[in-house]
């Protein structure tokens, strides 16, 4: 109980709620979206924005940035950016007679990968091993990466020509894929009246207090009965008639650890069905892959996943530590 009791004593100071709202100041009516992301960052995991042209995508990721002391690092994904770029290289020094390394963007805290769909896919590659790892293996080397480490990454997913969409590969690595879609007709009025005193965002936590509550986002604790809804929910998207592609471990896994971030920003120290069931879809919906039987019937990845969600039944009487 004293892990617990220590838990609900952090929270009380909200360093989590004045990241929020630091980024609210840069991001209007977009709530669900910062909380998620804020929860994928608690967990530990990446995210990828995934919306058409000029509805923020980029405001949001940049205002998360700002508002964490954290190292951090822009790349511009355009098709003449290399592997090298973001990992890094080695350069031989004519005084010293050795390759000396030199590195690449990603030693940081936090990369922002923008527009990540317009470089090409050996680039996109040079991720898969950081973005899992933590680490960058240049010429044999490994090197790890500062922690914490977290990629966020944008992309519009119309305009296609001259881009690469993510592998599937790739795509399993992101925690959450977001969607902020347009604002309602009372937020694009307030983003008007607001056009000309824009907020600067301020750093409103430090490197230490993020390592520290992601340490506490770990400890929430998660009833036998919640692994079971878990493992239910992700069993059916891999035997649902329209799926080809279901949802992986590393994704059932992601559930999880998104669905105690979730409790830990609602000031619990245990997860509910209800934490599970509000990230199942962010976390799922780049995830499934469907057939052709489910074109035939337009049915698209986040029909099925509510579909699934609605036919599961609910777990029962789920409570904190005994």
């Amino acid at each position: 109980m004293e892990k617990a009791e220590g838990m609900a004593a952090y929270r009380q100071q909200t360093p989590a709620f004045a990241v929020i709202n630091e980024v609210k100041k840069a991001v209007i009516g977009k709530d669900g979206c910062i909380v998620k992301a804020v929860a994928a960052i608690l967990a530990g995991g990446h995210i990828l924005f995934n919306d058409i042209p000029g509805v923020g995508k980029t405001t949001l990721a940049m205002a998360l940035s700002k508002s964490m002391s954290l190292k951090q690092n822009r790349v511009q994904f355009t098709p003449d950016v290399l592997p090298s770029d973001l990992t890094g290289f080695s350069i031989y020094q004519k005084d010293s007679g050795r390759f000396v390394y030199q590195p690449g963007s990603v030693m940081c805290n936090l990369l922002l990968a923008d527009e990540i769909n317009r470089t090409s896919p050996k680039t996109q590659s040079a991720l898969l091993e950081v973005m899992e790892e933590q680490k960058v293996t240049v010429d044999g080397v490994s090197r790890p990466v500062p922690s914490p480490f977290i990629v966020i990454a944008t992309q519009n997913p119309v305009g296609s020509a001259g881009t690469w969409m993510l592998p599937e590969a790739q795509l399993d690595r992101f925690m959450i894929c977001l969607k902020l879609g347009y604002p309602s007709m009372e937020d694009e009025i307030n983003i008007l009246k607001g056009e000309q005193r824009k907020e600067a965002i301020e750093p409103v936590i430090s490197r230490e207090e993020l390592l520290h509550m992601q340490e506490l986002t770990e400890q929430v604790f998660v009833q036998e009965e919640l692994y079971q809804y878990i493992g239910t929910l992700v069993n059916a998207t891999r035997n649902h008639p329209l799926a080809e592609l279901g949802i992986s471990p590393r994704g059932s896994l992601n559930i999880l650890q998104m669905a105690k971030a979730l409790a830990f920003l609602r000031q619990r120290d245990y997860a509910v069905p209800e934490d599970v069931r509000d990230v199942f879809l962010s976390v799922c919906g780049h995830r499934m892959a469907l057939n052709a039987k489910a074109r035939v019937a337009h049915m698209d990845a986040e029909q099925v996943l509510e579909e699934i969600l609605k036919t599961t039944p609910i777990p029962k009487a789920i409570r904190g530590r005994k």
